[in-house]
């Protein structure tokens, strides 16, 4: 079933606080928006409602942190990055133990526009030490993602959440016996035999595009198909896995609802830079520029990154 991945990280989160008495939850006056409010209607004791100071519950939450906590902090990713250095020094220089939310990731987040899209949070997460960058695809891996950040993650970690409803990837790529394993890539569609293969690379949002160009392909009976390999983990990420997948691809193409630079189409690059050969790289995604309001499919398509708009590039 359609689920956007901000609301099942506040089911997950509210089922972990029943099992985990240390777990508490800071807001920056959004939790209806992050879904934080689940988790605060069973356990009030543990929600800190901060107000619209983002810098000072950063602050908290790494107190939090160091005194035997695992603080849970909710916001926009736009609103969270807005507090770098913030989060640079309080959060990963001290290497608390800190889980940063980040909800209303890209542009298909839709009318609210540019000024609520988290468009540059994974690249400046990214640049962190000691941050753990991780994004899921769809509700059950978001349920994943939770498991492994309550259970043995260490140290600060930043996840990217949807506004919009994502569909259930997670059946497909088990019918494919595909393992999930935290921090590696897998498989959630092979490409047909006897056609030029595309390995495609997708996080987040831009997965469900990333197969919706797949099946546009094959419908039109493309001389091209596409093995889509999903990415949760931006930080640490799976280069041998990315390396190993390449080795027999015609191309190479990521998929994301974020800027080109500095996101997983980075990731790519920099790990087949590493490589004395590889397939060409294409990105889709935002295209260094800003975000503006409008529907989130007319935003997809405007950027190039629907599966329709990448179908149509792969078919010239």
């Amino acid at each position: 079933m359609s689920k956007s991945t901000r609301q099942a990280f506040g089911e997950s989160l509210a089922a972990w606080g029943e099992k985990n008495e240390n777990i508490v939850v800071l807001d920056a006056d959004l939790a209806k928006s992050t879904k934080s409010e689940i988790f605060a209607k069973k356990f009030p004791d543990r929600f800190f409602e901060m107000g619209i100071q983002e810098a000072n519950m950063i602050g908290a939450a790494s107190g939090l942190a160091f005194a035997g906590k695992m603080p849970f902090l909710c916001s926009f990713g736009c609103f969270l990055t807005g507090r770098y250095d913030t989060i640079r020094l309080s959060v990963a220089y001290s290497g608390a133990n800190v889980r940063l939310i980040g909800t209303h990731a890209g542009v298909g987040i839709g009318d609210d526009g540019h000024s609520q899209m988290g468009l540059e949070d994974i690249t400046l997460m990214r640049a962190l030490p000691t941050m753990g960058v991780f994004q899921p695809m769809d509700a059950r891996e978001t349920e994943l993602v939770m498991n492994y950040l309550v259970e043995k993650w260490q140290g600060p970690a930043y996840v990217r959440l949807t506004r919009q409803n994502l569909p259930d990837l997670s059946t497909g790529a088990d019918k494919l016996g595909s393992k999930w394993e935290a921090g590696k890539i897998y498989k959630v569609a092979e490409a047909a035999s006897g056609k030029k293969k595309i390995v495609a690379f997708a996080t987040g949002a831009g997965t469900a595009e990333a197969m919706k160009a797949a099946d546009i392909l094959a419908k039109a009976n493309s001389a091209f198909s596409m093995t889509i390999y999903n990415v949760h983990s931006l930080k640490p990420f799976d280069e041998a896995g990315v390396t190993q997948a390449v080795k027999d691809a015609e191309l190479v193409i990521t998929v994301e609802d974020h800027s080109v630079i500095g996101g997983l189409g980075s990731c790519v690059a920099e790990t087949l830079a590493k490589v004395d050969r590889h397939p060409k790289l294409v990105k889709y995604g935002v295209q260094d520029k800003f975000g503006e309001s409008g529907e989130p499919e007319e935003l997809y398509d405007l950027h190039g990154l629907s599966g329709k708009a990448i179908a149509a590039s792969l078919s010239r």
